[in-house]
Formats: C-alpha cells, sequence, structure tokens
C-alpha cells in the first residue's frame, strides 16, 4: 500500500536458479524494540543503494500544495493501450487511480499499502518518496477487468498486489511483469508482497534476469477486531500532535528507524508535516505533560487506516506506554468511521505480536520483503 529507510541487514546468500526465497526469518539486532515498534511496508521499503527495510537516504522534498509532475527520463514509461490481457505500465497517477480504484478498494486490507502509498502521492506530491518518477501497473483478465496492481516509487522496491485470485495465470502474469520491469527498471532492488506473492515473482525475476532472490523482512498484517484496551492503563492521555511537536516527530521517526535497523522512506521532517496536516500521530503523555510514545496512522482510504509506526524511546519501554497510545489511536480511529483498523508487526518480534493481539488485533496474512541480488 506502502507504501513507502539504511542500516544494512544480514539477508543471507542469493538463491540459485528456481529456489524460491528462504522462509526462515532473517537475523534481527537486539537493538529491535519490544512491542514498541510496528513496522510497515510505507515507511519502510529498501533503498537501492543498500538492501533495506532500511532504506537510502532521500533528499527531502520541498512542501507541496499539490501533486508534483513526474520526473522525466528516458525509461519512464507512459499509458499506453493494453492488450487483451496483461499488464499495462504508467508514470501517470491519475490514469492508474482511474483504471486500480475500483479493485484496490475490494480488498481494502490486502491493498493497504498500495492504498496508502498512492494517497500520499495524490496528497504530497509525486517526489515525496524519492526523486524518481513512480511507475504504476494495472493487470487485466481477458474480460477487461483489473485484476492485480503494483506501485513503485524509486528508488524503493515495488508494492505488488496479491496475485493469488488469478490463480493458475499468476505465474504467467508474475513472468510477464518481471520482463516489462527488467526493460524498464533492471536494477530493481527487490519486491513487496504477501508472502505467496512475493515468492511467485522472484521465481519469475529470477527466470528473466538470472537474479536470485533472499528474503528480507517479514511482517505479519493484522486487523481490529474488538478493541481492549490494556487494564490498568498507564499514569497518563493521550493527545494528538500538533505544529509544537514536529522537532519531537522527526527526532523519533529517525530514532524508530534507528531502533528496527532500517530507514524511513520519507525524510523526517516530510512525515512529520505530513502526519501534522490530518492529525496523523497520537501522542501518549505523562500527567506532568511530558510525550512518552507514539502512535502514527494513516489517512483513511476505502475505509480503512493502518497504524503505524508506534514507538516509545528505549528508556521509557516496559511501561504499557506502548500499548495505550496503540488502543487510543485505533479507538480514535474507529470513532472517526473507520471500518478496518490495521496494521503490520516484525514476525521476529513476538512480544509485539503478543501485544497487538492482546488489544484485539487478529491476523490477515503474512507479508514479506525480498531482496534481489546484484
Amino acid at each position: 500500500m506502502d507504501p513507502s529507510i539504511e542500516t544494512p541487514r544480514s539477508h543471507g546468500t542469493p538463491r540459485s536458479h528456481g529456489t524460491p526465497p528462504s522462509r526462515e526469518p532473517s537475523p534481527r539486532s537486539e537493538a529491535v524494540p519490544g512491542p514498541d515498534a510496528s513496522l510497515d511496508p510505507e515507511l519502510s521499503p529498501r533503498s537501492e543503494a543498500a538492501p533495506d527495510p532500511g532504506v537510502a537516504s532521500n533528499p527531502a522534498p520541498a512542501p507541496a500544495s499539490g501533486p508534483r509532475a513526474p520526473v522525466s527520463g528516458p525509461r519512464a514509461p507512459v499509458a499506453g493501450p493494453r492488450t487483451p490481457a496483461g499488464w499495462r505500465l504508467t508514470s501517470d497517477l491519475g490514469g492508474f487511480l482511474a483504471e486500480a480504484r475500483a479493485f484496490l478498494r475490494s480488498a481494502p486490507a490486502l491493498h493497504t499499502a498500495l492504498l496508502s502509498v498512492t494517497d500520499t502521492l495524490r496528497v504530497r506530491g509525486l517526489q515525496v518518496y524519492g526523486d524518481g518518477a513512480p511507475l504504476f501497473g494495472t493487470y487485466a483478465g481477458a474480460d477487461g477487468a483489473v485484476r492485480g496492481a503494483f506501485v513503485r516509487t524509486p528508488p524503493h522496491r515495488p508494492l505488488l498486489s496479491p496475485l493469488d485470485a488469478l490463480g493458475p495465470e499468476a505465474s504467467e502474469a508474475a513472468l510477464a511483469l518481471a520482463g516489462q520491469l527488467a526493460e524498464v527498471s533492471p536494477d530493481l532492488p527487490g519486491v513487496a508482497a504477501d508472502r505467496a506473492t512475493a515468492e511467485i515473482f522472484a521465481s519469475a525475476w529470477e527466470k528473466r534476469t538470472g537474479a536470485g532472490a533472499s528474503v528480507g523482512l517479514q511482517q505479519r498484517l493484522y486487523r481490529l477486531g474488538t478493541l481492549a484496551p490494556p487494564e490498568p492503563a498507564p499514569p497518563g492521555a493521550a493527545r494528538v500532535a500538533t505544529g509544537a511537536d514536529r522537532a519531537l516527530l522527526a527526532r523519533w521517526h529517525d530514532e524508530f528507524g534507528e531502533a528496527v535497523g532500517e530507514r524511513p522512506a520519507m525524510a523526517a521532517e516530510e512525515w512529520a508535516e505530513s502526519r501534522i496536516a490530518y492529525g496523523g500521530v497520537t501522542l501518549w503523555e505523562t500527567p506532568d505533560g511530558t510525550p512518552v510514545a507514539m502512535a502514527g496512522v494513516t489517512r483513511r482510504t476505502a475505509g480503512q487506516v493502518r497504524v503505524a509506526p508506534v514507538y516509545t524511546p528505549a528508556g521509557l519501554r516496559g511501561r504499557g506506554y506502548a500499548g495505550a497510545v496503540t488502543a487510543a489511536v485505533s479507538r480514535a480511529a474507529l470513532d472517526a468511521g473507520a471500518a478496518e483498523v490495521l496494521l503490520f508487526t516484525d514476525l521476529a518480534n513476538p512480544t509485539s505480536n503478543g501485544l497487538y493481539q492482546r488489544l484485539g488485533y487478529r491476523p490477515v496474512r503474512d507479508f514479506v520483503q525480498v531482496d534481489f541480488a546484484r
């Protein structure tokens, strides 16, 4: 959806031809915060400069009052006529949304990252994630109906919708997309998708390019069922962050990336500004007014919002602040009309997975970020 950071991570050995990426979790740094970090594709796509969620530094884009024109380049495709079935690539965000909107909204939870990333591009401008021209694509069946989509914001890996609905066509569709992307983005760093789709596409990319793949970050998507706030709650209360908190949000945004070994897809100041603009960060404050934790939330799109990131500074963990602020932001999202409240967790962090389940979040599907060998 997401989207949407670069400390190297251990990626293992590139796979040989025909071998899907390993399902074993990659090693995690001991610096990973317990229940206080919620990972998210929009926040942590990998860069091309080095494997991520961790990402190459993106120049901070100038604030935008509306969408900016895409960066021109010899490889940036424009929308063209669609064949009866297959992929259509374009650099036109408006055209992509017109074509893909109904499909993306048909399964908001599974498409959450694509929905939130395209919404951010629409509101903040096309270079909000980097200077390269974003690339979009839709897959249509023989009947012309859109049944697949992807979004790429260079230099990050593309977000690919689940292909399982294509049934027997999935492998052929992945192979076709790999061929088209190999022409316009031969240095593609990887792919982010649900596990089955990532494996299918990694195999297709290897067939097209000879490049092996290895699994990086493994995540689980959760959907809120019945909210169960922690009892007792820690002392203090929640409040929505304002412009006066801009420097704090930017600092915590960077600390979050460092703690989980990842570099954010968006510059810290840009991220803080974008979230403040719509009340997208909630802080937990102690009774004396000291902020001790934050939980972000995406804009509501297609009825869904996603909680991300959740962060408590290292010296303040283990006091219930993360659970309290996550419950508060989840309740606020429901009260504001969200039909679905979602979040991603790192599967290598059992503490955070346990916390969110106690709050009422239930598993939806596992997602992975795969790195391609260079």
